[in-house]
């Protein structure tokens, strides 16, 4: 099966090659068309659903994949969410969210301005790509959890309602 992630960046496509081992993924950089940052959990599937739904149009025969990170508020504190979307070659779309976990009040004022929370994080801890390796969850979790883990549970979400799916219509 061909699967095509709708992102260059590293973290995703390690998520995407660990829940698809035995397939071909390919990665295209695609645009989310949100903003660079999402700042709803909307807005933040609303950008996976885009990214799977165009890497899918550029690859009829492939199964699209788009994730998605963001920021949401509740009760005026900024939360790390994300999101995944998988498209089949049918067009149908399966969405899933994954882990949220509060982020310090200090990036709030950063984010409401349109700084992107991956530019924030590299000042916060002075390191570079962390977007491409652990992530603001890795940080936060001290390690436990990664950013490429965060992505593969929403991924097997997906791959188990695509498969679901499969067998109910057969």
């Amino acid at each position: 099966m061909n699967i095509v992630l709708g992102s260059l960046n590293k973290a995703k496509q390690k998520a995407v090659e660990s829940c698809f081992p035995n397939d071909n993924v390919i990665t295209k950089n695609v645009d989310s068309g949100v903003s660079k940052q999402p700042l709803t959990d909307e807005e933040t599937r609303k950008g996976a659903v885009h990214r799977a739904q165009i890497a899918q149009k550029l690859y009829p025969d492939a199964i699209g994949i788009g994730l998605e990170g963001g920021v949401m508020f509740i009760d005026g504190e900024p939360y790390l969410c994300n999101w995944g979307a998988l498209v089949t070659t049918e067009g149908t779309v399966f969405t899933a969210a994954g882990a949220r976990f509060k982020l310090p009040n200090s990036f709030t004022i950063d984010l409401k301005s349109g700084r992107e929370l991956s530019d924030i994080m590299e000042s916060y801890v002075n390191k570079k790509q962390i977007r491409h390796h652990e992530g603001a969850i890795g940080i936060f979790t001290n390690g436990q959890i990664l950013r490429n883990e965060m992505f593969e549970h929403v991924l097997k979400v997906l791959k188990g309602q695509m498969e679901y799916e499969n067998l109910k219509n057969e």
